[in-house]
């Protein structure tokens, strides 16, 4: 689905299509957007037709998974970045930057669309001194996107407090349950790492003047949004550390019940060896054992055992193994 927007001297236009785009697209003082949501080919090939996009990035647009990255062509910028999804995830958004135009891809599930586009206008609007133009618009995309990595960070962080309040707790869930879920997390933070770490070389690429379709006047705020991604991007780190010393104190925990389960099958196992011993020598059935025929043997046999017994029981409790 294809929407546009066309920014004039007199306001603000809205359109269904590119029919609106199409025509104020030759407009000195006109900025066309149009977004794309869930594209299809036919969008993606109406929008190539009339900014003249670059066959390669089209490919690259099709082709989800891309790294977050910057290229450059002879009349526009392509950019991959990440933004997150309804469901929490991070997904990717395509945008081609011109001259006096900005195309937008957002992909769109079940769930929803990526980046609320209704955001990014009302971040453009607060920003009163800064014109409507290619650039302004990347910014306010680009900081809706950053904020929304701090949501998904507080997200990972709630969980991994909920994971280890239960690591500790008197009733823990059975280790194999917990440890999936930190590994779970893990791969989670691993992978918004992956997306988001990127992002970074593409605001510097930004910052450095790479893209000619940015006007210096704009340069400042993305200053703000690269701020904000080096603090993103170091909470990620944190959040791993974290995440790997609660993987080794469930491993450690793990290892340490373990260890109390052998040492009371060792403690038990010494206690009724004794008993065990005696009872398997006077078991043997041989004819010339002098004991056989005591008239108190038994008795002295079983208190012996009884005795031996509760001494070594006495001891392994003394010793916390029981």
């Amino acid at each position: 689905m294809l929407t546009s927007i066309v920014f004039t001297s007199s306001g603000v236009e809205h359109g269904d299509g590119t029919d609106l785009a199409r025509r104020h697209l030759d407009d000195a003082d006109a900025i066309v957007w149009v977004d794309s949501t869930g594209p299809d080919d036919g969008d993606l090939e109406a929008a190539g037709e009339l900014f003249a996009l670059h066959e390669l990035a089209l490919e690259d647009v099709c082709k989800h998974g891309q790294r977050a990255k910057l290229e450059r062509y002879p009349d526009h910028a392509f950019l991959v970045a990440y933004a997150r999804a309804p469901d929490g995830d991070l997904a990717e958004l395509d945008v081609f930057l011109g001259a006096d135009w900005i195309f937008t891809v957002r992909e769109r599930d079940d769930s929803g669309e990526v980046l609320d586009i209704h955001q990014a206008k009302l971040r453009l609007e607060e920003r009163r001194d800064l014109d409507p133009s290619p650039g302004s618009i990347l910014y306010a995309f680009l900081d809706v996107v950053v904020d929304g990595y701090f949501t998904t960070l507080d997200e990972i962080e709630d969980r991994l407090e909920d994971l280890e309040e239960l690591l500790f707790s008197p009733t823990p869930p059975p280790d194999t349950q917990l440890q999936q879920d930190l590994l779970a997390l893990r791969r989670r933070l691993v992978l918004t790492r992956r997306r988001v770490v990127p992002m970074r070389d593409v605001v510097l690429s930004v910052l450095r003047g790479e893209i000619p379709q940015i006007g210096e006047e704009v340069l400042v705020y993305y200053e703000d949004v690269l701020d904000h991604l080096l603090r993103v991007v170091e909470q990620i780190d944190v959040q791993r550390e974290l995440v790997g010393n609660v993987v080794d104190a469930s491993l450690a925990i793990s290892g340490n019940r373990m260890n109390q389960v052998m040492k009371k099958m060792t403690s038990w196992g010494a206690i009724l060896i004794v008993a065990t011993l005696i009872a398997g020598i006077y078991g043997m059935n041989f004819r010339n054992m002098p004991e056989l025929q005591w008239h108190y043997g038994y008795f002295v046999a079983l208190g012996t055992m009884a005795g031996v017994t509760l001494a070594l029981y006495a001891y392994f409790k003394r010793k916390g193994w029981l």
